[in-house]
């Protein structure tokens, strides 16, 4: 993980607003997102695992998914997990674990990043606040 400094932290959005100007930009909301706190993800990579830049958020006012819900966005970040290559380690036998964990541990959820993406990132996040901070 590498924190990627912006003006970003600690600003506060109406959460419906915020969600359709960074899915504008080409984010996506986590699928590991609660009522309290989430992720806007984007991905830059997915060649051998994924990598993306992550802002997470932490509801203000209001819980996430209510109307007129706010939050507060955090310190924007690039996270990468590389997949195990061949079967997974902890299979279990059985038609309904075999339905549901049907996917590979991460091999390494904190992978290191190639410098690449640290200057991709950084431009992203620019393009980000721009997106959300230009009034």
């Amino acid at each position: 993980m590498i924190p990627l400094q912006s003006k970003l932290e600690n600003e506060v959005f109406a959460f419906n607003e915020l969600e359709d100007k960074l899915k504008q930009i080409g984010y996506t909301i986590g699928g590991n997102w609660d009522y309290d706190h989430g992720y806007f993800d984007y991905k830059l990579d997915d060649e051998v695992g994924y990598t993306f830049v992550r802002v997470p958020f932490t509801a203000y006012e209001k819980e996430i998914g209510d109307d007129g819900a706010m939050v507060t966005l955090g310190e924007p970040f690039l996270l990468a997990h590389k997949y195990q290559i061949g079967l997974d380690d902890n299979v279990s036998a059985g038609n309904l674990s075999g339905s549901l964990n049907q996917f590979s541990e991460p091999q390494n959820p904190d992978a290191s990043i190639d410098e690449k993406w640290i200057g991709i990132g950084k431009k992203l996040i620019e393009k980000t606040e721009s997106q959300l901070l230009a009034d």
